[in-house]
């Protein structure tokens, strides 16, 4: 498909696009938080996250042209130099708004390396690319950062193993306590512990069913707060959305932490996590790949999840941002493919974060016009727009935008 003369500032094409974004009607998702974002009708349908990118699961539309064909079309002149020589010619990041009324899954993403063995594995042996039973839809890591637009409960990596077990002796089922004895074994390391505890309550198969609701009726007696309130909350939680789930037991290993507005995670290659509520805007290398262990119908593959989880116990960080300049907020994180910005505008005029590379810009809060050498386009509550490489642009205006690129160099 042609779509013209390529991007080029020097011949005075439209630099500045706006976006429609593609909505994913996930079970999780509330039927309230994307409308009310967009300014549109629910449908009461749960919508789960808004996809703002090139991915060819879904692309976003810029005008009535497909994002991921129009990179394809001039990937220097609309992704930027740089990123295609370092991840060729494809927009190396998606931005998602979450919006999770309900659990998601037990999940992990593979690195680079795991993420291209296993392609290639399941490319060879004939599995398709949208089967329910695939795992590997790309050959892409997927490492994330959440920025939270509202309060979010989360689960993020392993507690300790000594504390996990402590927590188990006093919630006081003795098959649940029996199941995680393992993790008091101080003679293996705290990782190799958590492996086999975490793997075995995933396995459990019929018996864990029954351990699960023995769970959940003993964390519903449980009154005090702290530490065991957390986690007889999370038990009885996720067993009532998912009983029977044995993927509710290995969840109870993992920290639980809440996110207030516009704080930030970040999700490295082999960090178990799921989101509980809540939800925000994500941005994350340009992969569709996920590899579950329960708490969802989609297709689960524990043996896969195991082969990617990193078991190294953890207290959750949250992800500092810098201001760069007054309202530019950079929030940094070890990912080459992507980066992120929230620009606070307000009286002043706000410079848009780097001019050599492909900008995704989504408006969460008022309104604001982008100007540009030759173009300029207003934005409300709920709108993105796309801007070129080799574009300068600023920002006036008053509302709260996020900023996506490839990453910083």
């Amino acid at each position: 498909m042609s779509f013209g003369a390529p991007f080029d500032a020097r011949g005075g094409q439209q630099l500045i696009k706006r976006l429609t974004g593609v909505v994913q009607g996930y079970v999780w998702g509330s039927p309230t938080v994307i409308p009310e974002l967009l300014g549109v009708q629910s449908t009461g349908e749960p919508q789960a996250e808004l996809w703002l990118g090139a991915h060819p699961v879904a692309p976003s539309l810029v005008g009535d042209k497909r994002m991921d064909e129009l990179v394809a079309a001039d990937p220097d002149g609309v992704v930027g130099v740089e990123p295609v020589a370092m991840f060729g010619p494809r927009l190396p990041y998606l931005i998602k708004v979450i919006a999770a009324e309900r659990p998601l899954s037990l999940q992990a993403h593979p690195s680079r390396a795991q993420a291209e063995v296993g392609f290639d594995r399941e490319e060879q042996e004939g599995i398709a690319a949208d089967a329910p039973n695939r795992t590997y839809r790309d050959s892409w890591p997927k490492p994330e950062v959440l920025v939270a637009l509202q309060p979010t409960e989360a689960l993020w990596g392993f507690r300790a193993p000594a504390e996990t077990y402590d927590l188990f002796r006093q919630l006081g089922v003795q098959a649940a306590i029996d199941a995680v004895e393992p993790l008091c074994d101080d003679a293996r390391s705290a990782p190799d512990r958590l492996a086999e505890v975490f793997a075995r309550l995933l396995r459990l198969a019929d018996p864990g069913r029954d351990l699960v609701q023995q769970v959940a009726n003993a964390a519903a007696s449980v009154q005090t707060g702290g530490s065991l309130g957390l986690f007889a909350t999370t038990a009885r939680e996720l067993a009532s959305y998912f009983p029977g789930d044995t993927g509710v037991l290995a969840a109870l290993l993992m920290n639980r932490l809440t996110l207030h507005r516009y704080e930030a995670i970040f999700l490295a290659a082999g960090n178990l996590h799921a989101y509980l509520r809540g939800g925000g805007v994500e941005i994350m290398a340009n992969s569709d790949n996920v590899m579950r262990g329960g708490l969802t119908p989609k297709f689960v593959n524990v043996e896969e999840l195991l082969k990617v989880l990193d078991f190294t116990p953890s207290v959750p960080e949250l992800l500092t941002p810098v201001e760069q300049a007054p309202g530019v907020w950079y929030y940094p994180a070890p990912a080459p493919e992507f980066a992120i910005w929230r620009i606070e505008v307000e009286h002043a005029a706000a410079e848009l974060p780097r001019t050599d590379v492909g900008r995704i810009l989504l408006v969460t809060d008022g309104s604001v016009m982008i100007k540009a050498a030759m173009d300029s386009l207003e934005l409300l509550r709920g709108e993105s727009a796309l801007i070129t490489a080799g574009e300068y642009a600023e920002l006036t205006g008053d509302g709260t935008v996020f900023v996506g690129s490839p990453g910083v160099s």
